[in-house]
């Protein structure tokens, strides 16, 4: 099947044309016709499966023919949990639409954020936001809603991770009823199905591959390792193999500093990104990645999304996530577009745990290495899968109406409502006489004490 197959316009197809696209992905033929039917999408699909067009190409279409966008407001609000993956998004959305007559932008936080109203004020057909910035545009006048007419939440489930859930609950409340929705995620949590039955009406379900799982073309395996020679063994692994572009994954942000200098020390170029990291350095780190200028990248979680690297072969954490799902957005950086990829985990005794809920949610064991000259002192303990249980959806906060810009402005501190229910015992004024016309005695004046 070819994308004209798809009912997509002509200027959709040859800017796929110019980048080399002839046959949409599974994802993408199943997306496409549900999003220009109109229908709201709930669509499970890993990184590297062309999700990004799936979504945007309809969303482009649709868009054309509706009416010219006002100022300060927009038509299509795409949400993305990182400033790598929103970067990414915006830069796809202006590929397949350089040939329409459409506007988009992208606005994140970490950067100065007078450039981002001034590129709101004529107005933009799409934009891509993170959450927590987007809020803080609209409550400073910068950005309006009434006019969306169709919303994305792309990684829905890194959103959620990242602490973003009442963000987006704000969001949704200032947008219009009347919309087209579509969400999508590779994993699919309780709390995503709840954020779905309120984001969504009766969506189409598609699923590009089972959630909660890893690509098929990448290859997984594990290497029993102590702790303390986990430095070591990466660098001898580097060393001894021909691999000229490897992500690197650690659990915090000091330990992939203190790698990034462990590696340059042995000789192998690197450079590390987290969140503590201005985002001019972060841009500079991953060009540098994606051109090849430096041979590993070593991140925290922070860079599983976002990342777009077509040729990446290999995937290392030195780390083992601490949330099993993580697991699965690491390696999808690998084996993207069809191609093979290896992921490989340096993995010690006590993150057995850790190991064992991650072959779980695979669903499959993984196979065990170890390697000349770094034989652990303490093996990595025998695991088993165990049947999964489905974590209880939290329950939601109670939050009350949205505040107007100007009133969402005021710092000023709220009254608890603990207090705002305190009954409050005030002694009665008396006037006249008691019942049973006795007088009240009268108050002796207190004298003033002299200076």
């Amino acid at each position: 099947m070819s994308f004209s197959a798809l009912s997509l316009i002509a200027p959709l197809l040859r800017a796929l044309a110019e980048k080399g696209y002839s046959t949409p992905t599974p994802i993408q033929m199943k997306a496409i016709p549900a999003v220009l039917s109109g229908r709201d999408v709930m669509g499970a699909a890993q990184t590297g499966t062309g999700k990004t067009a799936g979504f945007t190409l309809p969303l482009l279409q649709r868009l054309v023919k509706g009416a010219k966008v006002h100022p300060n407001h927009i038509r299509a609000l795409i949400l993305v949990p990182t400033r790598e993956l929103a970067v990414q998004v915006a830069e796809s959305v202006a590929a397949y639409g350089k040939h329409l007559p459409l506007t988009s932008g992208v606005v994140y936080g970490g950067v100065k954020i007078n450039p981002q109203m001034m590129k709101l004020r004529p107005g933009l057909d799409i934009l891509v936001a993170t959450p927590g910035r987007l809020l803080d545009l609209f409550r400073q006048n910068a950005v309006h809603f009434s006019h969306v007419e169709m919303l994305v939440l792309d990684e829905a489930d890194r959103m959620l991770d990242l602490g973003f859930l009442d963000d987006i609950r704000t969001i949704l409340s200032l947008l219009p009823k009347k919309r087209q929705s579509l969400l999508f995620s590779a994993t699919f949590s309780a709390e995503i199905h709840t954020l779905a039955t309120t984001l969504l009406h009766k969506p189409v379900h598609i699923e590009a591959s089972p959630s909660n799982s890893a690509a098929r073309s990448v290859k997984q395996f594990i290497y029993e390792v102590d702790k303390s020679k986990k430095p070591a063994l990466l660098c001898h692994l580097l060393k001894n193999n021909d691999w000229d572009q490897v992500l690197v994954f650690c659990r915090t942000k000091n330990g992939a500093d203190q790698l990034a200098k462990r590696l340059n020390g042995a000789g192998i170029s690197a450079l590390a990104i987290h969140g503590d990291k201005s985002q001019g350095a972060r841009t500079k780190a991953l060009q540098e990645f994606t051109t090849k200028t430096i041979r590993v990248l070593v991140a925290t979680d922070i860079a599983s999304r976002g990342l777009d690297i077509s040729e990446l072969s290999h995937v290392i954490n030195v780390d083992l996530p601490k949330v099993a799902e993580d697991y699965i957005h690491r390696i999808g950086r690998t084996g993207r577009a069809g191609l093979d990829g290896v992921a490989i985990s340096l993995v010690s005794a006590d993150e057995v745990t850790l190991l064992s809920s991650i072959e779980t949610l695979l669903g499959q064991l993984l196979v065990r290495e170890v390697a000349s000259g770094y034989i652990p002192t303490h093996s990595v303990p025998l695991t088993q899968l165990k049947k999964p249980h489905p974590k209880k959806p939290k329950k939601p906060k109670k939050t009350g109406p949205i505040q107007s810009p100007t009133a969402a402005d005021d710092h000023s501190p709220t009254v608890d409502s603990k207090r705002q229910t305190k009954k409050v015992h005030k002694k009665p004024r008396w006037s006249g006489t008691p019942q049973d016309g006795s007088s009240y005695p009268k108050k002796t004046a207190r004298k003033k004490r002299r200076k």
